[in-house]
């Protein structure tokens, strides 16, 4: 158990949060969440002792265990992938270090072989004969081959680091987790994995995530970082969101009576808790739904974009066709065999296992790259829009974020052109900033309203929520669900995909797998599982 008692935290003049009091037990997974700014992060750095706060303490029942998601890529780059998982439990790994380090001296005394047995008694207390196999199996759970698994760090690709460091947090079982951004850099094959594995973990988990279909799966409760307090909800995140915008719908209506209200609060709840059932903890965890205290219900400050497509003309018939699209690069095949006949109002997911397929794909049928063979077609009445995953090319300049978006409009009045940034919440002096001082987060936005500008009937989104706080993700996802055009999409938030497709392809070395279904059916079609192995086959 983790206790918080009056915690604060102050920067200078600024306070982050203050008079904190929570109480965290095993059994339970909570999600925080919170505008980006709000100190999610820091909450966590705060628990796991890598800063201290202003006032108030962290307790910790004694002789508890903490494994806290490493954040630095480049710590373990001289260490073996398998020894640095084993190293996430300080004190078994000392041990084996302890051993190994005796049963190798010249001179082997009485002493030693003493305290050789008393360690190796401490080693099989601690299930120590099946570490290493317990953190290969972690390993290839989170998609990282045997063939890897002695190599040194630094052989590994960025993504691969991060699955090793999780695989790092998750071995030995302990007693305490705590996850920042797990999900990053994950396909939808291992989130399912560390779903499952955190589902039917028994401890106490903590996780900050700005994929809403992975909090709904694993959390508990939510910890929310709103208005420099910080508050625990039981339910998942989908639950919070929508109890918080009722709360507010309901504080807007003056006139409606304090007993309809609680009324209307309690039907959402039991409505809500019909569905718990379904979802993946409903067997696992203990906090049921109807428990709730209708009055612990509170709206939310947070702001949310106004995110609008409209199309400035409707599309005709003939949308985007291909013959034989391929691209290989470097001798290695991106996609093949690409046939493709795009329909009216098609809103198709694009994956891939090979990480850059996708990304090769949009650059190439935006123009940006050539194919190796075949070639694809627009249609004269679409007018695209493009999210590139990575859009640094277009913010190379010193331009202020109006002038920035002006590039981009017809219409060259500086009130129209604030319009489309004060929906992306670019407010007052916020517009005058310079575009090489923006967040990650930022630019996005800025693309996002740019995007508007331009009246699309056709998106073409890559990892559309990189960067992106929860609260805009939900104002994106909503937009494009209510967008009337088509929409090519990747991305690995699972929530936005599931509600918008009608369609699936995955681009793969053999040709493409496409299919008129939703995400999750998909995801979980045997047929199509046993398709994808033998694609991806060498």
């Amino acid at each position: 158990m983790i206790s918080v008692d009056n915690l604060s935290l102050k920067f200078g003049k600024r306070t982050l949060f203050e008079d904190v009091n929570l109480k965290f037990t095993p059994g339970n997974c909570y999600g925080v969440i919170g505008a980006n700014g709000a100190g999610k992060s820091t909450f966590l750095k705060i628990l796991s002792g890598e800063i201290e706060s202003t006032t108030g303490s962290i307790n910790i029942t004694p002789g508890q265990r903490m494994a806290v998601l490493k954040q630095n890529h480049f710590e373990f780059d001289e260490v073996e992938v398998l020894k640095t998982v084993l190293m996430g439990h300080k004190k078994l790994f000392a041990i084996m270090e302890e051993k190994d380090a005796i049963y190798m001296k010249p001179d082997f005394s009485e002493e030693d072989g003493i305290r050789a047995s008393e360690l190796e008694a401490e080693f099989a207390e601690m299930d120590g004969w099946n570490a290493e196999s317990d953190a290969a199996a972690l390993l290839s759970g989170l998609g990282i081959s045997e063939d890897l698994h002695y190599q040194p760090m630094k052989n590994l690709a960025g993504n691969q680091k991060v699955r090793v460091l999780l695989a790092q947090a998750l071995f030995g079982n302990p007693d305490i987790l705590i996850l920042d951004e797990p999900t990053n850099d994950l396909d939808a094959e291992t989130i399912v994995w560390l779903e499952d594995f955190l589902v039917n973990f028994k401890n106490l988990v903590i996780v900050v995530s700005h994929d809403r279909h992975f909090l709904d799966s694993v959390s508990t409760h939510i910890v929310d970082i709103d208005f420099g307090k910080i508050k625990i909800y039981s339910g998942n995140y989908t639950f919070w969101y929508e109890s918080s915008q009722l709360a507010l719908k309901q504080r807007a209506d003056q006139n409606k009576k304090a007993e309809e209200k609680r009324k209307e609060l309690q039907e959402f709840i039991a409505r809500f808790s019909a569905n718990v059932a379904k979802s993946k903890q409903a067997t696992a965890r203990k906090k049921m739904l109807e428990k709730l205290n209708v009055d612990d219900i509170e709206p939310s400050s947070r702001k949310y974009p106004g995110i609008i497509f409209k199309p400035e003309r409707e599309a005709g018939d003939q949308i985007f066709m291909s013959e034989n699209l391929e691209l290989v690069q470097d001798g290695t095949t991106y996609f093949t065999d690409v046939n493709l006949m795009v329909d009216k109002g098609d809103k198709i997911a694009f994956i891939s296992k090979t990480k850059q397929a996708v990304n090769k794909f949009f650059e190439t049928i935006m123009g940006e790259i050539q194919p190796s063979k075949g070639n694809f077609k627009w249609g004269v009445t679409i007018n695209k829009a493009y999210l590139p995953n990575d859009n640094s090319k277009y913010f190379n300049s010193d331009l202020n974020l109006i002038d920035w978006l002006r590039q981009f409009s017809s219409n060259q009045e500086e009130a129209y052109v604030r319009t489309f940034l004060g929906r992306m919440l670019f407010t007052g002096e916020e517009t005058l900033k310079k575009c090489t001082v923006l967040s990650g987060g930022e630019k996005v936005r800025c693309m996002i309203s740019k995007m508007m500008l331009q009246n699309p009937n056709l998106l073409v989104l890559d990892e559309p929520t990189n960067h992106l706080d929860l609260e805009s993700i939900t104002a994106f996802n909503n937009a494009v669900v209510d967008f009337t055009g088509t929409v090519f999409i990747s991305s690995y938030d699972h929530a936005f995909v599931q509600s918008t497709v009608n369609r699936v392809i995955e681009l793969t070395p053999k040709g493409v797998i496409d299919r008129r279904i939703s995400y999750d059916d998909y995801l979980e079609s045997e047929e199509i599982k046993a398709l994808r192995e033998s694609m991806y086959a060498n």
